[in-house]
């Protein structure tokens, strides 16, 4: 094998074993994210994105930082929004180590709204990732995410309003081949959610929630403190 192509097997060799071998599953993690959604004046379009502090600690220990953004479109004929974007990622390590590795993403995503009922508020995403990971082959992934949104003190989620969310997400790969004979598995991981949240206005919310994310390595508990906000 040549140095050139040696090198970044060593690299990767070195930062999958940090990540995932030493994580200490019993550590509760912590996510502190804000999400953000707009439209365009009266058109059919919008723009809507969120940044994401995850940490394999409470605080001080990064896992990623992840930044999103995209456009959305809501055709007129079917209750449905559309995203195209593109999200940028650096993960660490885990533990003492500074070492980080970085990630390009453009994803499409498809979002169903439902509502059951007078309160129930439910929501399929289906999305589809195309992943560039440094020191791996071009990636994809597909990602089914299941969400319920339930009022508990009124019917809507205006102002006042103390809720319920809850969703599990499910992460498929795609191309499983990285390159330098490495493949991953077809499961990629699962998220399952919980929270309770309050309406702080019409257009912001604040949610307190804990999420349990399993792999094929290991599961770990992660708290998350979110803002919603849409203007």
């Amino acid at each position: 094998m040549r140095l050139k192509h040696f090198l970044p097997l060593l690299f990767t060799t070195f930062f999958i074993t940090t990540t995932t071998a030493q994580i200490d599953e019993d550590q509760t993690g912590a996510w502190y994210i804000y999400n953000w959604g707009t439209g365009f004046g009266e058109s059919r379009f919008g723009a809507q994105g969120d940044i994401q502090f995850r940490n394999w600690d409470l605080i001080g220990d990064l896992e990623q930082l992840l930044i999103r953004g995209g456009v959305t479109y809501s055709p007129s004929t079917a209750n449905v929004k559309f995203v195209l974007g593109y999200g940028h990622i650096t993960t660490g390590a885990f533990g003492d180590s500074d070492a980080t590795s970085t990630e390009s993403r453009i994803y499409q995503e498809a979002n169903l709204p439902q509502k059951l009922g007078t309160r129930v508020y439910l929501n399929h995403r289906f999305r589809y990732e195309q992943r560039w990971v440094v020191t791996q082959d071009f990636r994809t992934r597909y990602r089914y995410n299941l969400s319920l949104t339930l009022p508990l003190n009124q019917t809507d989620l205006t102002q006042n309003a103390v809720y319920l969310a809850l969703y599990n997400e499910l992460f498929m790969n795609g191309q499983r081949d990285i390159g330098d004979n490495r493949q991953v598995e077809l499961f990629d991981r699962n998220r399952l959610y919980g929270a309770l949240g309050y309406s702080l206005k019409n257009n912001l919310r604040l949610q307190v929630g804990y999420m349990e994310q399993t792999t094929d390595n290991w599961s770990k508990g992660q708290l998350q403190l979110s803002l919603h906000h849409t203007f």
